[in-house]
């Protein structure tokens, strides 16, 4: 085994506890704007997820609607 084959382990650990850093307050925003919360996925994907922001922060919330 060489150092190498080790690093990619624990590089692979690595990037698992980013994106759970990443993605579990993306779901709770999610949730609490009225979207489903696996929407939150699409915040690991590299240009969707600048669209996902947008998305995010210039739609109107379905929580925030009010119906008449």
């Amino acid at each position: 085994m060489t150092m190498f084959e080790g690093m990619v382990g624990l590089h692979l650990v690595w990037m698992l506890v980013m994106a759970a850093i990443v993605v579990v307050p993306f779901w709770r925003i999610c949730s609490k704007a009225g979207y489903p919360g696996g929407l939150s996925l699409l915040i690991l994907i590299p240009l969707v997820n600048l669209g996902f922001l947008y998305f995010l922060a210039f739609s109107q919330w379905p929580a925030h609607r009010t119906f008449r």
